[in-house]
């Protein structure tokens, strides 16, 4: 565990249930929070096109530019950035060379059908000089054999980290561990992360789980804030880890500041609904759509919705 890295991602993946509504306060008091913390990354939000994907709305998060980056964070401090991109929805003409940004890492979220698409964008990060990872989502549902034939083009990428993805926070630690050695035996050569969703209370298990058995990085939010039920709380990883460049109290000074009251106004976490979507090994969208309706605590209602024969929640799309 001692060579593990942190990658906080609470402004991207917490963005997915806000639409990326932080201020700017926030943002710099979270990047000083996890410098002064000894969090080695923080995802500081997506790096996709605007115009590609037809966004009216500035949103500053969502649609990273590196001369607002270098306002926001005039100064790198421990902390190194990450953004993430996915596939078709990245403009390459958007991304300067690593000497000209602020940004050290770029990620590449597929699935596993999208894998040489996704590596392609990888090389591209790769010879700018960004560090890269491939993040290969909703694992849980793919066959042995695509995984297999995927990790064949991976061997050969130039891919820094690859990313065992828990998406609809469905796989226990025994799961976890599987995935982790399978990993392990046919990318011996590639470094590994991990990212969990707590939607059955094992984000935290899981992401400890991965560690001991070889992972390298590790996702988080502050508070656990991202999608539905949310990641691994990056305060439990600095507190537990035996690392002494860690510190809890810059991330509790964060969440005491802001996240409280954030807590208030939007909705993350263990909830029913989502682990209804986590135990069935389904994308939480439909669980999110309900607990954005007047039936939101209609558990039993929700249930014989998404379990009944006619039912259908396709995990294809995000």
């Amino acid at each position: 565990m001692k060579n593990c890295k942190i990658l906080d991602c609470t402004i991207r993946d917490g963005g997915l249930i806000n639409n990326w509504d932080f201020s700017v306060e926030f943002v710099q008091d979270l990047y000083n929070g996890l410098s002064a913390a000894g969090v080695e990354y923080m995802e500081i939000g997506y790096k996709n096109s605007a115009k590609l994907l037809n966004a009216t709305e500035p949103n500053p998060w969502r649609f990273l530019d590196d001369n607002f980056l270098k306002e926001i964070i005039p100064e790198k401090k421990f902390t190194k950035l990450s953004a993430l991109v996915d596939i078709g929805r990245v403009d390459p003409n958007d991304v300067l060379p690593r000497e000209q940004s602020v940004i050290d890492m770029i990620r590449v979220a597929c699935y596993i059908r999208e894998v040489d698409k996704g590596l392609e964008l990888v090389q591209m990060f790769h010879d700018m000089g960004y560090e890269t990872s491939l993040n290969i989502m909703a694992l849980s549902s793919v066959p042995e054999h695509q995984i297999i034939e995927a990790f064949e083009l991976v061997k050969e990428s130039p891919v820094d980290v690859v990313y065992i993805v828990d998406s609809f926070g469905s796989l226990d630690p025994a799961d976890i561990e599987h995935q982790v050695k399978k990993f392990k035996s046919m990318l011996p050569n590639k470094q590994l992360g991990i990212h969990t969703h707590n939607n059955m209370q094992l984000a935290f298990a899981n992401t400890l789980t991965a560690l001991r058995n070889g992972v390298s990085f590790v996702d988080a939010s502050v508070y656990g804030m991202g999608r539905a039920a949310g990641n691994c709380n990056t305060e439990l990883l600095v507190s537990h880890i035996k690392k002494s460049s860690y510190e809890l109290k810059p991330v509790l000074g964060v969440i005491e500041k802001h996240m409280l009251e954030m807590r208030q106004k939007w909705e993350w976490g263990y909830i029913i609904p989502y682990m209804i979507s986590g135990t069935l090994n389904e994308h939480p969208r439909v669980a999110m759509a309900y607990r954005a309706s007047d039936e939101r605590d209609q558990f039993v209602n929700f249930y014989d919705k998404v379990t009944s024969p006619e039912a259908s929640i396709s995990p294809a799309s995000k």
